[in-house]
């Protein structure tokens, strides 16, 4: 009985692939985790509570309609 090699290459093929992705996923989350640390380091800019914002009201009723066509 003689078997065949094809099925041994596609095997090695899908996990060095996987293997790949599952490295570059964790180099991914390695430097996303880095970069948020250093985020979280830098001081933080105190809100003055002196700004006030103005809220305009929307006038949902207009008197004036279009003509659509």
């Amino acid at each position: 009985m003689r078997y065949s090699s094809t099925g041994a290459n596609i095997m090695m093929t899908f996990f060095t692939i996987l293997l790949v992705l599952i490295v570059l996923n964790v180099a991914m989350v390695v430097t996303s985790l880095q970069s948020v640390s250093k985020k979280s380091k830098r001081p933080t800019k105190t809100i003055s509570g002196d700004s006030k914002t103005v809220i305009y009201p929307i006038n949902l009723i207009t008197e004036n309609y279009k003509k659509a066509v």
